[in-house]
């Protein structure tokens, strides 16, 4: 049997998950194979700024138009540790390479380059992630949780957050408001 390969692709939260950490959410799928899934949730800006961030880590922000940037809540995993998003993918410490275009870093030397204006033309910057253990993620499929899709970098980096929800699903030709809570199975 062939292993499901969801790396480089959004998952949206169906509408039964509306009592759940994930209601509503958008996540992007940085890893995915046979000991599970890492996922960075896209839509969900949280009160901290990029400046606020770097004052707290004590690393210089001296890119003044990104010191107003949310932080996002990238998942319910590790949510006291930074996880960046980021276009081209680059050579930095400690990076999952996800294709040819995007990585997810998990070390400082990025946010120092940011800080520094070195950093990726396009970033989002997490704390905590989205995690499966092996299978799980698979069954969550099965049971109609999510719908998954292609992703697409304009949506992740270039929309503002409440947008890309509804943005991913009109790539798929769906409107939110038309899903059903229910879920069928044919």
């Amino acid at each position: 049997m062939t292993q499901l390969n969801l790396s480089h692709q959004f998952l949206i939260a169906m509408p039964a998950m509306v009592e759940s950490t994930f209601a509503k959410s958008l996540i992007y799928i940085c890893e995915h194979n046979e000991q599970g899934a890492l996922g960075i949730i896209v839509n969900r800006p949280i009160s901290l700024t990029l400046g606020e961030l770097f004052a707290q880590i004590k690393v210089p922000l001296n890119q003044p138009e990104l010191k107003n940037l949310p932080v996002h809540f990238g998942g319910p995993v590790q949510t006291d540790r930074g996880f960046v998003l980021h276009d081209p993918v680059g050579q930095w410490q400690s990076t999952l390479t996800i294709n040819d275009k995007v990585g997810l870093t998990t070390s400082k030397d990025i946010l120092e380059a940011v800080g520094d204006g070195q950093g990726p033309h396009s970033l989002l910057v997490t704390l905590g992630y989205a995690g499966w253990e092996p299978g799980q993620l698979e069954h969550e499929l099965a049971e109609n949780a999510w719908l998954s899709m292609a992703a697409s970098e304009h949506i992740m980096f270039e929309l503002p957050a409440e947008e890309r929800l509804f943005a991913a699903m009109a790539l798929l030709g769906v409107d939110y408001a038309t899903l059903s809570e229910e879920a069928g199975h044919a």
